[in-house]
């Protein structure tokens, strides 16, 4: 019923104010790599096919096997940058190295007897909650991780095994044999998104990812036309949605002068009255996949449920919050004609109102439907014992249905909304968010606790080198500046600085907030959202001696001698610059290493002859970031990576009369041996770390805090800018760390 064989093609031209570009990428084609065998050896095949078999509704019906002889491998290898970061692709394609731990993880949990290997250069686990996420692929699941790139595999013609050859860290060739070899490839753009572009007259680069304006990092060449997702640059789910909903925000300021002339109510069919039946109760069990199906009996949950008081249907469903399936509820309501629906499966704060409107569309009231969360309470914490997650869950489910003969319809109220949203945090994000509702007609009280807007960007200066014109910003002075400007000149927008919040209460639409000024005077305002902006700050421990030599400083210290004191700069033989540092050990700041990068490239164009050491553990230059490594790495910049166990040592030597030297040592991890340096000036490239105000904030606008102490997103790819609490939102790095483009996108979120 999906195609229509008999339609023919037409033409239609329609009218509209704003136009967004979202046509995504296609897989790196993985048979141009020829030394992998791609399309010649049966069992080599790329992560999206392996994501197939991983798959319930795969062809393998979530069990992997190889595909020579359908044997379920015993040795699995992950070979990363597969048509990334090379000859024909200078840039990385950021996701490969997390799908990559995800799919061994998952593997793993279906078949722990496996032997998995990751082959990488790098591990990029940039963003928030990945560095988590692969220590525990690592320590957890005993997923193996090499650092080399392999550069060809052969094929056993006897048994179709696959041998690998490569250098371990030690620099000692090795070879194994695997059972199955799958290609982590990137991202590309492929030639009929190249033409669209070329069509439409956007900018493309000469990968043909679509080139946007630095003020406006969704915008293209054309106004009122925005590219999202990876059509801008590779990129993941998350941020693929946040630049979704930011490209919504700039299109709706586009077309504030004809809102509301098009739009359509959705209609419902009237409400049946069962307050006074009998509950006729229908239950509806939930696979997602392997989620919850891969850790639990589902049929016989659903099977237990048929003999429960008052359930008169019972089914299981390999994806209830798919369409197909959020019709069938509809269609089961009227079939049987129930007057109450229980769903087993996920959390109801991001599913509840995907069942609710199923119940809404067979004319029930939506408060007759109640969830039994069977995945975060059952299969997540009972993932390790099968007849503890089934047990469990049958008694959720007893229990949801025991409520749900209880429940009885309840009235929805119109309530008035206030047509205005409270900003808190002037800099970047809090600016850009301002902007953002007050271009679409909406008034914004924006508080800021310093005396001036700015925020962070105040205090970042330098920019990269020219010929990267992917790197944004080109001048971080000049947007400060523009943004700046935009906020004091907006009418609709109010600014409040030296003052602080210091009360919030109401629900969405209608919130009131006490704003108090450091003079003391306070004033009340009534706004319909709040949006937390309040940034992050750069951490100032004493890891490696900071705060005892004025040779020990941090990244931002090292941008202002970069912009303010060219002399001292000059005067530079030798810097060493340390990642990771502090808090950074525990989670990837996501920043540092790209402006490391950036202010090394600025000290070797002001002073050619200073040697720069960058120690690390992992190079996080996503994306287009890839291509400033490449430039550091081309202009001379010296690159040792250490490992956790031996970490970088900083001492002091007494040279006489108050004058002291820097010594740095540090274990080269492809050396095995110790570098010694003793550099002029050592930088630490600090995380981000919470505002100090924080956990006040959060408690004053009811979010969560994540265990490093940022916001709480409601849900990372759901709903990745709303806090759980309704009307709440969030941006910026008061949520995690983030370049400032991405700082503006999420703020138009």
């Amino acid at each position: 019923d999906a195609i229509d064989h008999e339609m023919v093609t037409r033409e239609e031209a329609i009218n509209v104010g704003a136009v967004i570009l979202a046509p995504g990428y296609q897989s790196y084609q993985a048979e141009l790599s020829e030394e992998y065998g791609f399309g010649r050896y049966p069992n080599v095949i790329t992560a999206l096919q392996f994501e197939r078999l991983l798959s319930a509704s795969g062809p393998t019906l979530g069990h992997v096997l190889r595909i020579s002889d359908n044997k379920t491998p015993q040795r699995i290898a992950f070979l990363q940058c597969i048509g990334s970061r090379d000859q024909d692709h200078d840039y990385c394609s950021a996701v490969c190295c997390m799908y990559a731990t995800k799919e061994a993880t998952i593997a793993k949990e279906h078949s722990p007897e496996l032997d998995v290997h990751v082959f990488m250069m790098d591990m990029r686990a940039f963003s928030k909650g990945y560095w988590s996420y692969f220590k525990r692929a690592k320590e957890r699941y005993g997923v193996q991780y090499h650092r080399c790139r392999v550069s060809e595999l052969q094929e056993d013609p006897q048994t179709h095994d696959l041998i690998l050859q490569f250098a371990d860290e030690h620099g000692v060739t090795q070879s194994e044999r695997f059972d199955l070899v799958v290609l982590s490839v990137g991202m590309e753009i492929s030639e009929s998104v190249r033409d669209l572009g070329n069509r439409l007259g956007i900018e493309l680069d000469e990968y043909g990812f679509c080139q946007t304006a630095q003020f406006n990092p969704l915008e293209t060449n054309r106004a009122g036309i925005y590219a999202v997702g990876p059509f801008r640059e590779p990129k993941d789910i998350p941020e693929s949605v946040v630049e979704a909903s930011g490209a919504a925000a700039a299109s709706a300021a586009q077309l504030t002068s004809s809102r509301w002339k098009l739009t359509r109510k959705p209609e419902h069919p009237d409400e049946l009255d069962v307050a006074k039946e009998p509950p006729r109760i229908g239950v509806f069990v939930c696979h997602c996949g392997s989620n919850i199906g891969g850790f639990l009996d589902v049929p016989k949950v659903s099977e237990y449920a048929k003999g429960l008081p008052d359930v008169v249907h019972s089914e299981h469903s390999l994806y209830a919050c798919s369409q197909d399936s959020i019709k069938l509820i509809t269609q089961r309501v009227q079939e049987h004609n129930l007057n109450r629906v229980v769903v087993a499966s996920c959390s109801p704060l991001t599913h509840g109102p995907l069942f609710q409107d199923s119940l809404r569309q067979a004319g029930l009231n939506p408060y007759l439907c109640e969830m039994a969360n069977i995945r975060n309470q059952c299969s997540w914490v009972h993932s390790d014992d099968w007849e503890v997650a089934t047990q469990k869950a049958m008694d959720l489910v007893r229990m949801a249905v025991a409520r749900a003969a209880l429940l009885s319809p309840q009235p929805t109220l119109d309530v008035l909304v206030e047509h205005s949203a409270l900003v808190v945090g002037g800099g970047a994000a809090g600016m850009t968010a301002a902007i953002a509702i007050a271009d679409q007609g909406f008034p914004v009280h924006l508080v800021e606790k310093e005396p001036e807007l700015g925020g962070n960007l105040r205090f970042v200066f330098t920019k990269p080198p020219s010929n990267k014109a992917k790197w944004p910003p080109d001048n971080p002075q000049m947007i400060l500046q523009r943004l700046i400007d935009q906020v004091s000149n907006h009418p609709s927008i109010q600014m409040h600085l030296d003052s602080t919040v210091t009360r919030s209460s109401g629900f969405k639409g209608n919130f009131s907030s006490v704003i108090r000024s450091t003079n003391g005077d306070s004033i009340t305002v009534s706004h319909g959202v709040s949006i937390l902006a309040t940034g992050g700050e750069e951490y100032r421990g004493p890891e490696y001696g900071y705060g005892t030599h004025p040779g020990i400083i941090t990244q931002l210290q090292f941008e202002d001698l970069l912009e303010h004191k060219p002399s001292r700069i000059e005067s530079l033989n030798s810097v060493v610059m340390i990642q990771c540092v502090g808090p950074a050990e525990n989670y990837c700041s996501r920043i540092c290493c790209n402006v490391a990068l950036k202010n090394a490239i600025c000290l070797k164009e002001s002073n050619p002859k200073a040697e720069i050491v960058i120690l690390y553990k992992d190079i996080r230059a996503y994306g287009f970031k890839e291509q400033l490594y490449q430039e550091a790495r081309h202009r001379g910049i010296l690159f040792s990576r250490y490992n956790e166990e031996h970490p970088p040592k900083v001492r002091q030597h007494n040279l006489g009369s108050d004058n002291t030297s820097l010594r740095v040592s540090a274990w080269d991890a492809s050396l095995q041996s110790y570098l010694n340096v003793e550099p002029d000036l050592i930088v630490l490239s600090m995380p981000v770390v919470p505002q100090p105000e924080t956990h006040q904030l959060a408690s004053l606008f009811k979010v969560s805090i994540d265990a490093d102490g940022f916001f709480s997103e409601a849900h990372i790819k759901l709903r990745p800018v709303d806090s759980a609490t309704d009307g709440v939102f969030m941006a910026g790095m008061a949520l995690y760390p983030k370049m400032l483009d991405e700082t503006m996108i999420q703020a138009q979120a």
